[in-house]
């Protein structure tokens, strides 16, 4: 198993397998509903649990196996439910995680729809001037004018126009699989991603949503405030984050508060950190935690807000400053024609 499960696929997946076993099915009936859904990868991944399952195997055990198809997360809180016997609860709540992180991200991809496809229409504008300057003759006889100063005329300028834009691309893309993965600990430089204007404050509470949900979930399961912490931080999907699964572990078992432990690894700004104590001195620290990650999520969805319009706007400045630089250049090659006409011969 290559890729992991998906956001919404482990949506999917705990609310019917929640809703399941609230009805009272029988657990291998529910695995072999289950081996039915999802992509090629989920089907066996499924069947193989089933297959467990059938042996006498805990479902936990079996999604271990198919590591790392299967989020930590979800593994973790599956054996938990399993051994609390409240399986059935924690796949709900695990559903209404997951559907609340699925909905983070398809607002942010309808609000850059737009201004996206405005983008693409822009992009395609160019490849038909391109094109038609290859193929149209001037008046005068000869190629028409490169009005708009690329060089790059008919079907073989459009293929180089094209190139150019895939190495952009490749570019973006390459930048961002190399943030994603890590390499060359390039998600050092994340402190200073957050100190971009509107967009880096946006990021860092998007993060602290996800932290702030999975430590909610994993003490009211019962899980230690160890093992709560790396599931929280593993939750972020940031390498940045996850490095300080070790400091707050050590900080932990010398005896400091997760407030404490927290703030030792100097990942978390003062706000959250005094959120998270004044919730362990309200002697309820997972309810209390459960109301700092709803606020968390009210504060994600205004910060996913404030990224698409960030996103939209850059978009919309960009074909704005093609469309002004078409118009200019157009208009000065229509003047150039002009002048030609009425200088003396």
């Amino acid at each position: 198993m290559s890729r992991q499960m998906g956001v919404r696929s482990c949506r999917d997946f705990c609310r019917r397998f929640g809703v399941g076993l609230g009805a009272g099915a029988d657990l291998l009936k529910l695995l072999e509903s289950e081996a039915k859904h999802g992509s090629a990868q989920q089907r066996i991944a499924m069947t193989k649990i089933r297959e467990g399952a059938k042996d006498g195997h805990a479902i936990s055990e079996m999604m271990r196996h198919q590591k790392p198809f299967f989020p930590p997360l979800l593994v973790v809180m599956t054996r938990v439910g399993e051994t609390t016997g409240r399986l059935e609860r924690t796949m709900l709540t695990l559903s209404e995680h997951y559907a609340q992180q699925y909905t983070l991200r398809q607002n942010f991809l309808r609000a850059i729809a737009w201004p996206g496809l405005q983008l693409l229409l822009g992009i395609g504008v160019l490849s038909l001037m391109i094109w038609l300057m290859g193929v149209l003759t001037a008046p005068t006889g000869g190629q028409m004018t490169d009005m708009l100063g690329f060089g790059l005329r008919g079907p073989k300028g459009v293929l180089i126009f094209w190139a150019y834009l895939g190495v952009v691309a490749a570019v973006i893309g390459g930048i961002y699989f190399a943030f994603r993965k890590n390499i060359g600990a390039i998600q050092n430089v994340v402190p200073l991603v957050y100190q971009i204007p509107k967009i880096g404050g946006a990021i860092q509470t998007i993060t602290l949503a996800r932290f702030a949900w999975t430590l909610s979930l994993s003490l009211d399961a019962g899980i230690n405030p160890i093992d709560s912490t790396k599931l929280s931080l593993d939750a972020t999907d940031s390498s940045y984050y996850r490095s300080g699964a070790k400091p707050a572990e050590e900080a932990i078992r010398g005896g400091a508060t997760l407030s404490e432990a927290l703030n030792k690894t100097h990942l978390f700004p003062e706000e959250f950190i005094t959120q998270i104590e004044i919730a362990e001195l309200s002697g309820t620290d997972a309810e209390s935690i459960d109301h700092l990650a709803r606020d968390y999520d009210e504060r994600a969805k205004r910060a996913m807000e404030t990224i698409a319009g960030v996103a939209s706007a850059v978009i919309w400045i960009v074909v704005s400053m093609f469309l002004i630089f078409m118009i200019f250049r157009i208009f000065g090659n229509i003047m150039g024609f002009y002048r030609q006409g009425f200088e003396p011969i």
